[in-house]
């Protein structure tokens, strides 16, 4: 087919795409497909032309692998119960150990693991950064009031329960400054003034949740991800990695376009679900509408595409999440000790 022909054709099947059913997906232990998106994940060994990335010349041709993904979910009465346990006002940064303690003894008699809560945590303070943020600007002059009064930003940050890199945005806001002005200079924090740029510092080490450099996370989101490619590999599964996807769309595209983690290249039926891709989570899938809305975007992408596929939560997830086109898995299948030897060598670099 020549390219001209395939540029007409691919519009008018990715718009029909978008249509569908209404029905929302249960999630949890019983896990269920969306009709519509399990017939598109299907139909991606024949439809012609394929989808973006997919192969379906393949040898020997692709063959039909079940699974059976044991789930252990976390009961929404949990979720609410350890989330009014887990944070403090003004507390986004890392956790020191004494205080991680007073969480575990907290929780201890909740159906939640630590390392669960800690990442609920996280999520709950992403969502109070993001719905927070309008009414944080909208003080930014009676920040740089405060600011300017000898009130630091970590003070200020517990005052008004929000992350400390914000309130320092917010600050530079009241100075006029415009949002490409403040993004680039925190990425080169030398040219701030000294107090600037020490309260910088000190909002930096109290973040994790604006903070600008976020490397350490990603480099354990991509141990996990690899962690979860050698689970398919020893199932002798095949599948095109999202790093493949992205040169291959740099190169046909311009750009990257719809990039899965993994996109399985034989019939996969995880729990009797058909999934066409499956993409990782290095975290606790909480039922939280910030997380749940961002989430449910990219599936949306994907299923447009490849229909049906499955998210994989590094920390399991809320029984009551539920996400159309992707049924929820937890890590309990896969070998994690990889990223236990991550953390441990990053402690002894620090």
């Amino acid at each position: 087919m020549s390219d001209q022909e395939e540029g007409k054709k691919r519009p008018k099947r990715r718009n029909r795409r978008h249509r569908s059913n209404g029905k929302k997906t249960p999630s949890g232990v019983k896990p269920k497909g969306d009709k519509e998106a399990v017939e598109r994940a299907l139909s991606r060994f024949t439809i012609d032309p394929p989808p973006m990335g997919f192969t379906q010349d393949i040898d020997p041709p692709a063959t039909t692998v079940n699974i059976n993904w044991k789930l252990n979910a976390v009961p929404k009465s949990v979720q609410n119960k350890a989330s009014s346990l887990v944070c403090s006002p003004g507390e986004f940064g890392f956790l020191p150990e004494e205080r991680v303690e007073q969480i575990a003894k907290k929780i201890e008699k909740l159906d939640i693991t630590l390392e669960q809560s800690l990442s609920l945590r996280s999520a709950l303070n992403q969502e109070k950064s993001v719905y927070s943020h309008g009414r944080l600007m909208s003080r930014a002059n009676e920040l740089k009031r405060r600011y300017d009064s000898g009130e630091s930003v970590l003070s200020l940050s517990t005052r008004f329960d929000a992350p400390p890199v914000n309130v320092f945005r917010a600050i530079l806001t009241g100075r006029g400054w415009s949002k490409n002005k403040i993004k680039e200079t925190l990425k080169a924090p030398s040219k701030l003034n000294q107090r600037d740029r020490e309260q910088f510092q000190l909002a930096e080490s109290a973040d994790r949740v604006s903070s600008v450099n976020q490397s350490e996370t990603q480099s354990a989101a991509e141990v996990f991800e690899d962690i979860l490619c050698d689970y398919f590999n020893s199932l002798n599964i095949r599948f095109r990695r999202q790093e493949e996807l992205l040169d291959e769309q740099k190169k046909s595209e311009g750009r990257a376009i719809i990039t899965p983690d993994l996109l399985l290249l034989d019939d996969v039926r995880i729990n009797g679900i058909p999934c066409a891709w499956i993409d990782a989570k290095h975290f606790f899938g909480a039922d939280l509408r910030f997380p749940r809305k961002k989430t449910q975007k990219q599936v949306d992408r994907y299923v447009n595409e490849y229909g049906q596929g499955a998210i994989v939560y590094r920390h399991g997830f809320c029984e009551t999440l539920k996400l159309r086109g992707a049924i929820l898995l937890d890590s309990s299948p896969l070998n994690l000790q990889p990223l236990a030897t991550f953390h441990e060598k990053l402690s002894d670099s620090e």
